[in-house]
């Protein structure tokens, strides 16, 4: 097998000129932000550490900058994309400037929130330029549905990097950090300029490597029952564990309770939790389920729309 030519990946005049031809225009309703420094996606590709074996999964390819970075690298790319023209486009894109390597990309046209499914050997490694507007919950949608991924670099809005990467007693830890911890041990590993990117995006953005836990977090409570804590706690963040997990519980004495059990102060709040904390005080609920409580479940889902409503507001501002 050949090896590629440094021509093969896409610059700056390439990306606008595939994207003429296409008629493409970046949409800011799909954060869609393309990268067109050779260099960059290199570095990507370097700092994810893919190996030769490696088969690589990554979402939102765009026009195919980094794709093509990761088929020099890897032994099987898979890209899943949701928007019509442009997964339309990669395949031939791969096949005019890899012809050599084509054979190893396979494109999944679809939400990457809804993919259950890859085609080929499994994936061993996730590595992508997130859309903004949806980073967190595709991250851990994928982490969640596919177990063999075992390392993780992504490209995401320098906040949301932060947060994800957010040990606990920190500002900005939250939910975030939490549910990323439960699957693997988090780490910022750098930061990209917006000169990289067409167009240039408003915001600076981070990269953060996901290592999959060798082991889970020990617990004898399921990961929904975890992450039904997690959502309570910073629901109402700035309020006590105690009075934050009372809708949760059934009421905040019985949230007490569980608490006390789990060893956690219940003046505690949960920016100063670990999940295997979390994960305790779910162990810990009065009736250990959290389906026998809907009315519970409901009263948090409001909570979590209202906080999510507010942080909006304030941004807007």
């Amino acid at each position: 097998m050949t090896s590629p030519t440094p021509d093969a990946l896409l610059g700056p005049a390439e990306i606008r000129e595939l994207a003429g031809a296409l008629g493409v225009r970046p949409t800011k309703q799909r954060g869609q932000n393309f990268v067109i420094d050779a260099n960059t996606v290199r570095r990507i590709v370097r700092t994810a550490g893919v190996r030769p074996d490696d088969v690589v999964v990554e979402v939102g390819p765009g026009l195919g900058s980094l794709t093509l970075a990761l088929l020099e690298a890897a032994d099987r790319v898979i890209a899943v994309e949701i928007d019509d023209v442009l997964a339309g486009a990669l395949p031939a894109t791969i096949a005019a400037r890899m012809p050599d390597r084509a054979g190893r990309f396979s494109l999944v046209h679809a939400d990457a929130m809804q993919v259950r499914e890859l085609p080929g050997p499994a994936p061993t490694a996730l590595v992508a330029n997130l859309p903004y507007n949806v980073a967190v919950p595709v991250l851990l949608h994928m982490l969640d549905t596919f177990p063999t991924i075992e390392r993780t670099l992504v490209m995401v809005q320098a906040e949301v990097a932060d947060r994800l990467a957010a040990p606990p007693g920190s500002k900005v830890y939250g939910v975030p950090s939490v549910k990323a911890n439960w699957h693997a041990d988090v780490k910022r590993a750098g930061s990209i300029g917006r000169n990289v990117f067409w167009p240039a995006p408003n915001v600076d953005s981070g990269l953060v490597s996901l290592t999959r836990r060798t082991e889970p977090v020990r617990t004898t409570a399921t990961k929904r029952e975890v992450f039904a804590v997690v959502d309570a706690a910073f629901a109402q963040r700035r309020k006590t564990l105690r009075a934050a997990l009372a809708g949760w519980a059934g009421s905040a004495a019985a949230a007490e309770t569980a608490l006390v059990a789990a060893g956690v102060s219940p003046q505690a709040r949960g920016e100063s939790l670990t999940v295997e904390e979390f994960a305790r005080i779910a162990e810990n609920r009065v009736g250990g389920n959290v389906g026998e409580n809907r009315a519970a479940e409901n009263r948090i889902a409001e909570n979590v729309a209202e906080n999510v409503a507010e942080n909006k507001e304030s941004t807007a501002k």
